[in-house]
């Protein structure tokens, strides 16, 4: 992830293109969308503000992570821990009610939470260091121009697809064995749940002070909004964090579900699969899901946000004048980029999630499973970092 300290005030005159570009795209995917349903539309917008907000913050988990074990600076976990903290306020009522604003089922974002998920995190967590991205972070760099994160983003795709084929092998079907999804919600009374997560996030936060004592970090408010700064950046991490929030819980309300991303890679990828020859009654996992594939990728929630996440990381690369794609990367940090892009799709589609389906949304509904998740995520992340160096990448 970047230094947005070092942006550029406002669109160079080579940027238009990019600002006009985007918005047109916008404008007319909203449009399309919208004519099968309204919520589709909308969703794209959403989407667009997420990647608003992820590259004028440059929000990213994996770099946070490294800041926080090699440098104690604990600036960005603790953005995420205010996030995590205001969702979870967000989408108790929504999810103790069970029924969105919009008259959806909603069930948030629950998933069995069993050694899978340590296993399937843990091997994400490796290749977030080596992609030099998550799953939020691939979607808004890759919007932002970089040509690496594409290359990530076509081997996440691919890795998420060849976890699907492999459903059914011995040493999965073991690894969930006896899993169980957990809501804490429904086990301990949403009162109980809301105020116990909270509680746990205050003492993470502490935690990480207490780390992070002595050592320079980045401030999460720096203040001076002004509407300049709104377009074209650097955000600080604290408007990012609420926006974030507040704009998961806008897809919970409009969906039923929460924000995911790993899904809709799945499914791109399952689609050219199939445009290929692929027969998806040959796949255990896929055969129950073939009104996914019948449907497509613009009638697919995830896939929708995450169109949405690169429209407007592109648009707010081009305001911040920093949409500069380049074929000049070294060949070590390209064989990262695959073998990372690899490790994110497999560990996510064993894991239920990303850092933002299994660890963001999960937590934010009370899922047993997206604190086992970022336990071992944190472990995958403490491994990748050892292994950056032979890659030609920044320990």
């Amino acid at each position: 992830m970047t230094d947005a300290a070092a942006r550029k005030p406002m669109p160079l005159p080579s940027q238009w293109p990019v600002v006009i570009g985007g918005v047109l795209a916008v404008s007319w995917g909203v449009g399309y969308l919208a004519g099968f349903a309204w919520r589709f539309g909308a969703l794209l917008v959403i989407g667009g503000l997420l990647g608003v907000c992820l590259y004028h913050a440059s929000f990213g988990f994996t770099a946070a992570y490294r800041n926080a074990m090699v440098r104690r600076d604990v600036a960005g976990v603790r953005a995420q821990v205010l996030m995590i903290g205001l969702a979870v306020l967000f989408f108790a009522p929504t999810l103790a009610d069970g029924v969105s604003a919009t008259g959806i089922e909603a069930g948030g974002a629950l998933a069995p939470a069993g050694w899978e998920v340590v296993v399937g995190s843990f091997i994400f967590g490796i290749g977030m260091q080596l992609a030099s991205g998550c799953g939020s972070g691939t979607l808004f760099t890759v919007g932002g121009g970089s040509v690496r994160m594409v290359v990530t983003l076509l081997f996440f795709c691919f890795g998420a697809f060849l976890a699907t084929l492999a459903w059914d092998l011995p040493a999965w079907a073991w690894l969930r064995q006896g899993s169980r999804t957990v809501s804490l919600g429904r086990e301990f009374g949403w009162g109980v749940a809301t105020m116990g997560q909270l509680a746990l996030l205050g003492v993470i936060w502490m935690g990480l002070g207490r780390w992070g004592r002595g050592r320079q970090q980045k401030p999460i408010w720096t203040g001076g909004l002004t509407w300049r700064r709104l377009l074209s950046g650097p955000w600080p991490l604290l408007l990012s964090a609420v926006l974030l929030a507040l704009l998961n819980w806008l897809v919970l309300e409009l969906t039923g579900h929460a924000w995911s991303i790993v899904w809709g890679f799945t499914l791109w990828a399952a689609e050219a699969a199939q445009a290929l020859g692929w027969d998806p009654q040959t796949s255990t996992f896929w055969a129950g899901r073939a009104t996914f594939l019948a449907r497509g990728v613009f009638l697919d929630d995830t896939s929708i946000t995450d169109m949405g996440i690169i429209l407007g990381a592109l648009l707010a690369a081009g305001f911040a004048g920093r949409f500069e794609p380049t074929l000049n990367i070294p060949a070590k940090s390209l064989l990262a980029a695959v073998i990372g892009g690899l490790l994110l799709g497999i560990g996510a589609r064993m894991a239920y999630g990303c850092n933002i389906g299994a660890f963001f949304s999960g937590v934010a509904s009370s899922s047993l499973h997206g604190w086992v998740w970022i336990v071992g995520a944190l472990a995958g992340n403490w491994v990748g970092i050892q292994f950056r160096p032979a890659f030609g990448l920044e320990k």
